[in-house]
């Protein structure tokens, strides 16, 4: 099965407070965003956490002393909804996209679930014709509802009417609370390559064995008996499925 492109996780919010929260930050130094491959105009952001809380940095990065800004510490909603979810934060944002304006198709490395990253979507400004499109898919993100978005698969949204889409987005570090909220709205994991190297699979594991044994190498040896052990496992898991 493939794995999870979006999901809608059971947390639903004020949209009234959002708002008010938002009408707050306005006025704020919001930041072009830095993917400009990625759009033409109208793509901004306000960093609520960031490295440093410094307030000019929208960039998530995977590792770094993430801390609160200035703007989030003025939102008192804002951090209510944050703490609701038990886990972890690296980067969170205000995501806009302006009126009648477009982001192009566009993978995010490394931020799906099965990364350890569950980015997480809030809308607070949106309307039902702002669109995504995620692997072919088109799907809505209804405002003040979670959504989850693996920003890994192939991605792009479209703004059609008269005011700007806003978005909070957090990017959530995966522990055993998380797990168990997206395993409960139904996720799908990405499949475990089973064997230690991505080039070997199941249509040429005997060749690579008995490769591995043909060069007499100790290590060789040794590792042609591993792949032996995990191709027998693999063999025994499919023969488990076609008794079921």
């Amino acid at each position: 099965m493939q794995p999870s492109r979006y999901l809608l996780l059971p947390f639903v919010f004020d949209l009234r407070h959002l708002q008010e929260d938002l009408r707050k930050l306005q006025a704020a130094n919001w930041i072009t965003h830095f993917n400009t491959n990625a759009y033409e105009r109208g793509w901004s952001c306000l960093p609520l956490r960031a490295v440093g809380g410094n307030m000019d940095s929208i960039i998530p990065v995977e590792n770094g002393n993430f801390q609160d800004t200035a703007h989030l510490n003025a939102c008192r909603y804002f951090r209510e909804v944050i703490d609701t979810f038990a886990c972890d934060k690296a980067s969170i944002r205000l995501m806009s996209l302006a009126p009648g304006c477009t982001i192009r198709e566009h993978r995010d490395p490394k931020t799906s679930t099965d990364d350890g990253i569950t980015r997480l979507h809030i809308p607070i400004q949106t309307k039902p014709d702002v669109v995504f499109r995620i692997d072919g898919e088109s799907v809505h993100f209804s405002a003040a509802n979670t959504w989850y978005l693996n920003a890994s698969c192939l991605h792009s949204v479209i703004n059609p009417g008269t005011e700007a889409r806003v978005h909070l987005m957090l990017d959530c570090i995966n522990n055993a609370w998380l797990d168990n909220v997206l395993r409960q709205a139904g996720a799908i994991a990405r499949p475990v390559h089973p064997y230690p190297d991505a080039s070997i699979n199941d249509d040429n594991v005997v060749a690579v064995i008995t490769q591995l044994r043909a060069g007499g190498h100790p290590a060789g040896v040794q590792l042609a008996a591993e792949l032996e052990n995990i191709q027998a496992q693999q063999r025994n898991a499919q023969l488990l499925l076609m008794q079921h």
